[in-house]
């Protein structure tokens, strides 16, 4: 029997070959191999010797990191098909104007801030996926979909300037969005905004992390329309640049699996390894390089790395004993860091300096020469065979891990530095310096007045950018939002049962899976659906769909499923509708996002809905909500199990008191809280109509409960009020009652109050009840009437001008939800709150609204305490 494996021992014996001779015997015999055969052929015989040596159970296997050199051979190189001189002109002139348009604001105002060090260490990186790969959306080709790293926006807006997309004016309003239109100019947004720039920026990737995960879902969603032949996607890539710093986000990290699980070869990441966040080293004592290889390559990403430029080829062909690979291996990105921060010299004598063997290979060379040596991701040749490699490789993700200098070309002023993120200042000397470091065509004057530069129209240089984008299609990042509109069935096609529900009883999450069902048959917007769910269909009672439109698999159902038999039997399928995330709230609204910005995106439009406990939404990925918002997305989030109390015996972590509250934060969210069928069918009939049928930017959040009841009929004549936000619902009492009292109420705890009015009525009070479909919606109104000076005139100042008497509002959440409308109260009426306000509780619903004090006994208590009974 094999003795058990110890790690420390395995290396022991590594670091004490017991036998070097049969050892090197090994070495030759593979070299041998690679060299008769090929390594397709050593591939296949190390695969073989994996396998015995884990059949043997060795406790061996592969190190994922392969050494710190390049990916592609120089041999392997594919021919650099542009003019390496003119683009190396074009980057300096744009790495200049991007210099010149952060110093000019905060010379200004230097409360403004912005980025200069980030956009110097990705420029090339940007400017050769820009002159080669990255297609533009035309007759031909759909577009490529680009992320950029954001804090380098400047160096975009620097090639529109030279596009003649932008003016020198625009460049001098970077970060003055508010005031450039006094000057007849457009102010530019701190990072990629389509809200503020919507018909320039297409992705938001400000918050950090939102970016990778977003471009992966967008990836799998262009397979998504392809697969279910909606749209043919096939030439399409993703291109995203990312920091490396922000591969610490959990977003970043969080999907690399179901890139690498779907085979998205449609999409590359290149990650822009400066090894420097905002305030120091990204692995200041480790290696970030080698730590994402491991993770991408471990994640099952083809991985590509970009570490050395040109003028290291030399060299390391002449290291024939390996002292320059020894080297890099042995130095942290802290030590690196330091190299990039200082000269030539300071090289010469630190790192060069180090023994013997890598002093001979520096023997020769100038201390300029030293310090110019470029690291792979400044060096537009390597770039070049990178992205040309990723673009060609097929059955997976590819990730291009591009080592750079945060800073490269400040010199003494940032590169490299500590204080680099944060530099926004030059004196003239550093203005001298880097226009000298880049051979720019400015005087002395023009380069200490910080003058923008834009060669002539007929310049070399202008027809070669002007060419290579023709090429590609045009200009990016563009924005485009020509889509087809789509008609939305009558409301009684689909949701008839709701208007008229004769009193039966259901839940209003049942409700929207009916209604939902019924669209989906819709031969016109069916197909546009998109269900998404993040591993609860079942919880939500959606199992019947997966027989009627199924779970979208990029490979289809390769297994008899264990519930094959049944009617609600689970079934994937290449063109399956139903996006199903697994337990990845993340991952969905990502899912949800790319659907909803479809028809900007993939000029189709497509209307997704997505459903989750509503607790996990706004509270748990409140800022990816915020990301799509700005994207201007147009779809439907549906919060259920919402309210506090609404889903017993699940406690604390499961019930949403707050999302309401939330979402009234977000200016183009619609957010509604239905009470009954009827007024969820108006809403999402509304809602439809205004996203596909109008092309609004907006999109809706609904809650929905899982609690049943009976459903009235939707009065008559209401379905506007149902909209503006809320609704007289009935009286109750004697009309000539001596004392009355207006009663509030929305979603789960609507009932309640219609028991407290019954309540009241029975001692002789009279009752008006109002049904709140939206409290954020009322606010909005009342806030839009006082801004017009019509105080008091408010929707909800309206419908209570004809009750009479105090007014108590209930709700499901924290009582700040139903405050947001006390000013719309009319003068002189008491105006009361009660709500779900502090941490939740494991019970049932009766105890639960018993302990928050929004039971009809509570309601009706405190009806009568305002009353003054």
């Amino acid at each position: 029997m094999n003795a058990p494996y110890e790690p420390h021992m395995n290396a022991m014996l590594q670091a004490l070959d017991i036998d070097p001779e049969e050892t090197a015997e090994w070495r030759e015999a593979l070299l041998a191999l690679i060299g008769t055969q090929g390594p397709e052929r050593a591939r296949q015989i190390l695969d073989e010797l994996a396998t015995v040596a884990r059949q043997q159970r060795t406790g061996w296997q592969p190190e994922l990191n392969t050494p710190y050199m390049n990916t592609i051979a120089v041999e392997d190189q594919p021919d650099f098909p542009g003019d390496l001189a003119t683009e190396e002109r074009l980057v300096a002139i744009m790495r200049w104007n991007a210099l010149a348009m952060v110093v000019r604001a905060n010379q200004a105002y230097g409360e403004l801030g912005g980025h200069i060090a980030s956009y110097a260490s990705v420029a090339d990186l940007f400017e050769t996926g820009f002159h080669h790969f990255f297609h533009a959306r035309t007759e031909q080709h759909q577009g490529d979909l680009v992320f950029f790293q954001p804090h380098s926006a400047p160096g975009v807006y620097a090639r529109a300037f030279l596009e003649g997309r932008l003016s020198e004016a625009d460049l001098m309003h970077y970060r003055q969005e508010i005031t450039a239109p006094d000057s007849g100019a457009r102010g530019l947004s701190s990072y990629p905004h389509p809200w503020l720039m919507p018909d320039f920026w297409q992705f938001p990737t400000g918050s950090m992390g939102l970016g990778p995960i977003s471009s992966i879902y967008h990836a799998r969603f262009m397979r998504y329309l392809t697969h279910r032949q909606l749209q043919d996607c096939s030439a399409r890539k993703v291109w995203g640049v990312f920091g490396d710093g922000e591969m610490d986000e959990p977003e970043s990290m969080s999907a690399l699996t179901l890139a690498a699980r779907e085979k998205l070869d449609n999409l590359v990441w290149v990650v822009n390894c400066n090894l420097q966040r905002l305030d120091g080293p990204v692995r200041g004592n480790g290696r970030i390089i080698d730590e994402l290889e491991k993770l991408f390559a471990g994640a099952g990403w083809n991985v590509i790395k970009l570490v050395w430029g040109s003028d290291w080829d030399g060299l390391l062909a002449r290291d024939t004993s390996g002292a320059l690979l020894r080297a890099f291996a042995n130095t942290v990105d802290g030590q690196m860091q330091t190299f990039a921060a200082k000269d030539g010299r300071y090289n010469r004598d630190n790192f060069f300096g180090q023994n013997e063997e890598l002093a001979r290979l520096a023997q020769g060379m100038t201390d300029e020469q030293i310090d110019r040596l470029k690291r792979g991701g400044h060096d537009i040749v390597k770039i070049h065979a990178a992205y040309a490699a990723a673009a060609k490789h097929r059955g997976q993700p590819t990730v291009i891990l591009a080592h750079t200098k945060k800073g490269f070309g400040m010199g003494s002023a940032g590169q490299g530095k500590m204080t680099t993120h944060s530099q926004k200042k030059f004196d003239e000397q550093d203005l001298i310096e880097y226009r000298n470091r880049f051979d720019l065509p400015l005087s002395d004057e023009q380069a200490k007045g910080l003058a923008f530069y834009k060669p002539a129209d007929d310049s070399a240089e202008m027809r070669y950018l002007r060419e290579h984008r023709a090429r590609l299609g045009g200009s990016l990042p563009k924005r485009e939002t020509t889509c087809d509109r789509l008609p939305v069935p009558a409301l009684a096609n689909y949701g008839q049962f709701a208007l008229q529900a004769d009193g039966k009883e259901m839940s209003t999450t049942m409700a929207f899976v009916r209604m939902l069902g019924n669209l989906l048959k819709d031969s016109t917007l069916g197909p546009r659906i998109v269900p998404i769910v993040a591993d609860e269909a079942r919880t939500f009672g959606m199992a019947n769909l997966f027989k009627q439109v199924g779970i979208y698999s990029s490979v289809g159902q390769r297994y008899a499923p264990e519930d094959i038999g049944s009617v609600l039997s689970y079934r994937e399928a290449t063109d399956g509708q139903i996006l199903e995330e697994g337990i990845s709230e993340a991952g969905a609204i990502a899912s949800w996002t790319a659907a909803a910005t479809s028809y900007s995106v993939h000029g189709l439009a497509m209307l997704p809905f997505y459903i989750y406990y509503s607790m996990f939404g706004f509270q748990r990925v409140g800022d990816a909500i915020w990301a799509a918002a700005d994207q201007r997305a147009r779809g439907f989030l549906l919060g259920a199990t919402s309210g506090r109390t609404t889903l017993g015996g699940e406690g604390l972590q499961h019930q949403d008191g707050s999302s309401h509250l939330v979402a009234a934060t977000i200016p183009n969210c619609k957010a509604y809280d239905p009470a009954f069928a009827g007024e969820l069918a108006v809403i999402l009939d509304a809602g439809m109509r205004e996203m596909v049928e109008q092309q609004a930017d907006v999109f809706y959040y609904i809650t929905l409960m899982n609690e049943n009841y009976a459903q009235p009929d939707l009065p008559a004549g209401v379905a506007t009020d149902v909209l503006r936000g809320a609704y007289r619902f009935g009286a109750f009492g004697p009309s000539d009652a001596a004392e009355h009292v207006s009663l509030l109420g929305s979603g789960a705890i609507l009932t309640e109050v219609i028991k407290a009015a019954q309540q009241l009525a029975a001692q002789g009070v009279g009752v008006e009840v109002l049904s709140i479909t939206s409290w954020s919606e009322l606010a909005r109104d009342g806030m839009a009437q006082e801004a017009s000076g019509h105080l008091g005139a408010g929707h909800l100042a309206q419908l209570l001008a004809s009750t009479r008497g105090p007014v108590i509002a209930a709700t499901d959440y924290v009582r700040a939800v139903p405050e947001s409308v006390r000013a719309f109260v009319p003068e002189g009426r008491r105006y009361s709150t009660l709500g779900t306000d502090g941490f939740g509780r494991s019970d049932t619903r009766a105890a639960l609204r018993r302990f928050f004090a929004v039971d009809a006994d509570s309601i009706a208590q405190s009806a009568l305490k305002s009353l003054g009974r």
